[in-house]
C-alpha cells in the first residue's frame, strides 16, 4: 500500500490571493476540512485555511502567495498521509487499495485487473481483460468479499453477467 492518497487535484485558482479549487476524490469535499497538511509533488505544503461550497474545496497554502502561485498548482494532486486518513468503515475501503487488484468470481475463475472507479450513486467498477473493458457497478450481491492483502475482489458470476457492460 502506497504512503501518500491522492485526496484530490487543483483544478486552478481561485481568485488572486493564491487560494486553489480542488476537486475532492473522498465522500464529501468536508472531508477536507481536518487536514492540517497536504503535499503536492512531494513537498509539504501548511494549510493556512479550507472552505467548502458545492461539493468542491477551497484551500489557502502556506507558500502560494498570490494567482500566479496557484497558478502553477493547476492539476496537481493533493495527497496526505496514509496514517493521517481517517480508519475507513466495515465493507469500504480506499481506492487506491482496489486499483490493480485481481476480480474473481466465487470459484477463483479470474475476470481481470480492476483499472478504476468512477464515484457515482453507486460506484461504477472499470475491470480490464487484455484489450477488453468491463464495466460494473459495485451493487449489492455483486461484490462478496475484498482481500486487500492479496489484492483479490470476488464477484458473484450470475449477478457480475446480469450488470456488466462490456
Amino acid at each position: 500500500m502506497e504512503n501518500f492518497l491522492e485526496i484530490g487535484i487543483i483544478v486552478k485558482p481561485q481568485g488572486v490571493r493564491g487560494e486553489v479549487k480542488v476537486k475532492p476524490f473522498t465522500d464529501t469535499a468536508e472531508d477536507l476540512l481536518s487536514f492540517k497538511r497536504v503535499f503536492l509533488k512531494g513537498v509539504e505544503y501548511r494549510v493556512l485555511s479550507c472552505r467548502t461550497a458545492a461539493g468542491i474545496a477551497y484551500l489557502n497554502l502556506r507558500g502560494v502567495p498570490d494567482r500566479n502561485a496557484a497558478e502553477l498548482l493547476r492539476g496537481v494532486p493533493v495527497c496526505v498521509p496514509r496514517e493521517e486518513m481517517p480508519e475507513t468503515e466495515e465493507g469500504t475501503y480506499y481506492v487506491a487499495d482496489l486499483i490493480g487488484a485481481e476480480v474473481v468470481t466465487e470459484k477463483s475463475e479470474p475476470l481481470g485487473m480492476l483499472s478504476d472507479i468512477r464515484q457515482a450513486a453507486t460506484d461504477i467498477y472499470t475491470l480490464r481483460t487484455g484489450e477488453k473493458e468491463i464495466l460494473f457497478p459495485a451493487a449489492k450481491g455483486v461484490i462478496l468479499s475484498v482481500d486487500l492483502e492479496k489484492k483479490i475482489i470476488t464477484v458473484n458470476k450470475k449477478r457480475f453477467y446480469e450488470v456488466a457492460v462490456v
